[in-house]
């Protein structure tokens, strides 16, 4: 009788990203953390690009006068990036890559004393924030 062994958790999520690795095709993500912006200025630029396609929602950031939309442009080119590693058969054109997902969530906030009359001090809240940006082809949506 063979005696089962309780696996640690870190080699869990090392088999479970091997697997993840092994699958052809499908979404593929990319997450930006710790982006010195704050979340209600990200989300602005997010809301553009949510369910366009991948070369329109390109278009929109590149000409998106605001800071942000500089930052959600590298990470859409690194999702495309990754959708590419992934599926290496199949081309970018032809798929047709959407912007299937995108998510702001709040960061760490970086707390500061700005000086204040009769000796009082207010509280500056420097923000930051995560962004999720998931890409997918219409071919594998039209599938499930």
């Amino acid at each position: 009788m063979e005696a089962t062994r309780k696996l640690k958790k870190s080699v869990i999520i090392k088999q479970r990203k091997e697997q993840e690795k092994a699958q052809v095709g499908g979404a593929s993500t990319a997450k930006l953390v710790n982006c010195p912006t704050s979340p209600r200025k990200m989300r602005l630029v997010v809301d553009l690009i949510r369910g366009e396609k991948v070369e329109n929602a390109l278009f929109i950031l590149k000409h998106t006068n605001k800071e942000a939309a500089i930052r959600v442009e590298k990470l859409l080119l690194s999702a495309i990036k990754n959708w590419e590693a992934k599926n290496e058969d199949k081309s970018v054109e032809e798929s047709g890559l959407f912007v299937k997902e995108v998510f702001v969530d709040g960061g760490r906030q970086l707390k500061r004393l700005r000086p204040a009359p009769q000796g009082r001090g207010y509280r500056i809240r420097k923000r930051s924030n995560h962004v999720t940006l998931v890409v997918d082809s219409k071919n594998n949506v039209a599938q499930n």
